[in-house]
């Protein structure tokens, strides 16, 4: 029987996504047998993750929580003509190693998914909306993940833009993306090849 301080560690981490038993049970050994500090700074980051961080009002790309607006947005050199549609904030790192994009980024906070209770009116389409009338926005680059609802959200801003905004350029990422993959985990090269090949919807 392992003592309760080394399995409350094991089923804490086990919460974390991709992390089963075992490797909940090797990281949670692996802080005990080295340096406590290492278990300290981890718990001293992870006491001020909240606080320390929250979402833009604009684009809903995480800020520092003194930030008013994401540095994507407020920059001058950034372009507000065209806006890149994600479905998560980390997605926009993953875009901004290629170096190839300019403008700004919108991120919806998940795709639709009826299974997990996700539907259009929890997105932020709405305020996508907002912004194409507020930054004279002429074309929107949709990025979300190629999965299936990745696809059926994509499906769904195009029928709305469409309706509402005719005349804005709509776009989607080219199919060099694999199905199944997560924009955080594809490589760089194949991320500049569907920004540099991207196509109409």
């Amino acid at each position: 029987m392992l003592p309760k301080a080394l399995t409350d560690v094991i089923d804490a981490l086990g919460h974390l996504p991709g992390v089963g038993t075992r490797t909940a049970e090797r990281y949670a050994y692996y802080l005990f047998k080295n340096s406590p500090r290492i278990s300290l700074d981890l718990a001293a980051t992870l006491s001020v993750l909240h606080a320390g961080v929250k979402s833009c009002p604009v684009t809903f790309a995480l800020i520092d929580a003194d930030a008013e607006v994401s540095e994507f947005y407020n920059d001058p050199k950034r372009d507000k003509s065209t806006i890149l549609v994600v479905e998560e904030p980390l997605d926009i790192y993953a875009i901004e190693q290629t170096k190839q994009y300019t403008g700004t980024y919108h991120v919806l906070g998940g795709a639709i998914s009826p299974i997990d209770g996700i539907t259009a009116d929890q997105l932020h389409i709405k305020e996508l909306l907002n912004r194409i009338v507020q930054d004279n926005v002429q074309e929107i680059i949709v990025a979300t993940n190629p999965s299936v609802e990745g696809e059926s959200t994509a499906l769904l801003l195009q029928k709305t833009l469409q309706e509402k905004h005719p005349d804005v350029k709509v776009t989607r990422l080219a199919r060099g993306l694999p199905l199944g993959i997560d924009l955080s985990y594809a490589d760089q090269i194949t991320l500049s090849a569907a920004l540099e090949n991207r196509t109409k919807l």
